[in-house]
């Protein structure tokens, strides 16, 4: 039985190959967002760009919290509403 299944089932190999392919994909993207350097180094880019002038003061606290909150959603935590200053 499990040979009259395993040839059945061959044509479905590539859609499992790319299934896995897009799980690993997946898996790296995550670890790259969780990555705490990754993150320090996102805000340190945002800092620059608003000394070079780039960015107004607004655009940088948005951007800012663009990335916690993208941090926060991939821990798989909660993020706050936005709130009003």
């Amino acid at each position: 039985m499990g040979l009259v299944s395993a040839i059945l089932s061959l044509p479905l190999a590539p859609v499992r190959g790319v299934i896995w392919l897009g799980e690993l994909i997946q898996d790296q993207v995550e670890q790259q967002l969780q990555d705490p350097a990754a993150v320090r180094r996102e805000l340190e880019e945002i800092d620059a760009a608003a000394a070079a002038g780039r960015l107004s003061d607004e655009e940088r606290k948005q951007a800012q919290q663009s990335v916690l909150d993208r941090r926060l959603r991939s821990a798989g935590g909660t993020t706050a509403p936005n709130r009003k200053e």
